[in-house]
């Protein structure tokens, strides 16, 4: 069973989801010390291999990472993180490098440091497992270490074996009470159910003659929920004659088979017992959590699939393709175009704003006043009649009165059309910005903003010349019954005139202007230009939605499309040249979404064996 889970990415899974930390007291490392605890020889024993540095006080001073990577045969080696093309055939030497890359951080001191090793080591004769190697507790500091030592290595050990998904190796001598442990305490303390703690006990056959340690590898001095493990380390003399380790390994199965008191135990004892029921308990663990851990992929594969529709998928390569790409950008920019106009998003209502405050304030300030003043009203009316006086009224004048009011009205109109094109420019500008498509083609979004600005031009010239026409059509004919009317209504009299002197008045005027009379003329030609006023304040945003956001919604980019479906491949992959950085973002999404599958895929597999 534990097989599939060899492959590479199998392990890294496995790896880091339950890393194995041992937790001991620091003592010095000596075979013949009765103190010692064995933790360096305890990881090579499930190594298999002599690897680690000796010495006396704290050795290890940074946390060492070890992953054992299971091959089905071939030459044993070892690479570290920090020299990541470099393989160490020779583990005399991985002890070496872990020493200086040790000394590289901390220095050639007795301090610590919590920035990790990285080893791995791949041979036939481990198992998959991943063990965080931690510095031993400590009692007190020594010469050339920091008062706050202890407080240290227990913050950096507690900050490994507190997390939930880490399996506690508490290493305890033999030869010393069992409730004197500090490696028990603490895991009793982060662990209190003791789920994911091994006892692990060593130094059996130095044990005082008499004496042995059944009852606590039978748990009844001490039960955790897993059984303890005995281990018998290499002697000093055998490290010094550096005695192999896979003989190392016979022997201590020949001092358990052999033991009176522990004959009994001997398939439950041994390091190479414990490497393998650790990596049993890994995949244990592992297969209870696999529902969560594949709906985890699920997710993450769904939010990758999302990302990349985000940004696109690639791009054929045919022309076919790539035209159908080039119109489904440009449908999408459309789309964001139309709700900015619709409603949808922000900034339609500015046209609004055009019509509805700027238009009629513009209007509001027009010269009128200062052309119907009464000195102007005589001086236009007296040039319209030439040498001869008008027999009955100044028609010529009023025409004249009239159509140079009505020529006022283009500046307010020709202003309301460029107002509404600066603001759909605005707004094709917005929707390019928001169309996450167009993001990763910067040339077909330059393409499409030049041909949605071209065609808004063209928009508004057509815009000027309609509502150009609407004021030349007032100027052109004139609403006779307005005058008409004028004539019927009675005239009205100022308060202190009899009608008799009023016709007396005008007897004696009848070839003069007046100053009643021009003022009279004035009001008419007022009157009637508020009239054509309030018909242009209707008329002209009529015919700047029909002529320009009328035709940007339905046409903006008709142009452009009868364009690009005439040119050729090479010209429409130009277009769609995308952002490198962008290239590389998806081809690095759709690397990790090929492995999210594949890790699912072998899971799925697992599962069900």
């Amino acid at each position: 069973m534990l097989k599939k889970f060899k492959s590479k990415k199998c392990k890294i899974l496995a790896s880091s989801f339950l890393p194995v930390s041992r937790i001991t007291k620091q003592q010095p490392i000596d075979g013949n010390n009765p103190q010692s605890s064995g933790k360096s020889s305890v990881l090579e024993s499930v190594v298999g291999r002599d690897f680690l540095p000796r010495g006396s006080g704290i050795v290890t001073r940074r946390p060492l990472v070890l992953q054992l990577h299971k091959t089905d045969g071939g030459a044993e080696y070892a690479e570290f993180l920090h020299a990541p093309k470099k393989k160490f055939p020779e583990f005399a030497a991985v002890r070496q490098e872990i020493a200086d890359e040790t000394d590289r951080i901390t220095g050639k001191t007795k301090q610590i440091s919590n920035v990790p090793i990285h080893l791995s080591i791949f041979s036939p004769n481990v198992v998959d497992l991943t063990l965080i190697d931690l510095p031993g507790l400590t009692k007190v500091a020594v010469e050339g270490q920091h008062e706050s030592i202890v407080e240290d290595i227990e913050m950096m050990v507690r900050s490994y074996v507190e997390k939930p998904n880490c399996i506690i190796l508490a290493i305890s001598p033999a030869n010393q009470d069992i409730a004197t442990s500090d490696a028990i305490k603490l895991a009793k303390e982060v662990d209190p159910t003791g789920e994911r703690t091994f006892g692990v006990l060593t130094k059996l056959d130095l044990m005082d003659k008499g004496t042995n340690a059944l009852d606590v590898l039978e748990g009844r001095a001490y039960k955790l929920q897993h059984p303890w493990v005995g281990i018998v380390n290499r002697s000093q003399a055998d490290i010094n004659k550096n005695v192999d380790m896979m003989a190392a390994r016979r022997k201590e199965q020949e001092y358990f088979e052999s033991s009176p008191e522990y004959g009994h135990l001997a398939h439950k004892m041994g390091a190479e017992y414990l490497a393998k029921l650790l990596s049993k308990h890994l995949e244990t663990v592992i297969r209870q959590r696999i529902p969560s851990i594949i709906a985890l992929i699920n997710k993450t594969i769904d939010e990758l699939n999302a990302e990349l529709d985000r940004i696109g998928r690639p791009v054929g390569v045919d022309g076919g393709a790539q035209l159908y790409t080039i119109l489904e950008m440009c449908r999408a920019f459309d789309r964001v175009f139309k709700e900015h106009l619709e409603g949808g998003r922000p900034g339609g209502d500015r046209i609004y704003g055009v019509f509805d405050h700027q238009l009629p304030a513009a209007l509001k300030k027009l010269p009128f006043d200062r052309h119907l003043s009464t000195s102007n009203v005589k001086k236009v009316i007296s040039e319209a009649d030439g040498y001869q006086p008008h027999l009955i009224a100044p028609e010529q004048g009023y025409r004249r009165l009239i159509d140079g009011s009505l020529g006022f009205f283009k500046g307010p109109a020709e202003a309301s059309v460029d107002a509404v094109h600066a603001i759909l420019k605005e707004l094709v500008r917005k929707s390019l910005a928001e169309t996450q498509e167009l993001k990763r083609f910067p040339s077909l979004q330059s393409d499409i903003a030049a041909a949605a600005n071209e065609a808004l031009d063209r928009f508004r010239d057509e815009s000027r010349k309609t509502v150009s026409r609407l004021v030349e059509m007032e100027s052109s004919y004139l609403t006779v019954e307005f005058f008409r009317k004028l004539q019927t209504e009675p005239e009205k009299l100022p308060a202190n005139q009899t009608q008799a002197q009023a016709q007396a008045q005008a007897a004696s005027n009848v070839d003069r202007y007046s100053d009643n009379h021009l003022r009279k003329i004035g009001s008419n030609v007022s009157a009637y230009i508020n009239m054509v006023c309030d018909t242009l304040k209707n008329t002209i945003p009529k015919a700047v939605v029909y002529c320009q956001v009328r035709e940007a919604r339905r046409s903006l980019l008709n142009q452009f499309y009868s364009q690009i479906g005439r040119r050729e491949k090479e010209q429409l992959g130009k277009m769609l040249d995308e952002d490198p950085s962008l290239m590389g973002k998806r081809e690095a999404i759709a690397k990790r979404l090929e492995l999210y599958k594949s890790a699912r895929d072998e899971i799925d597999a697992v599962a069900w064996k």
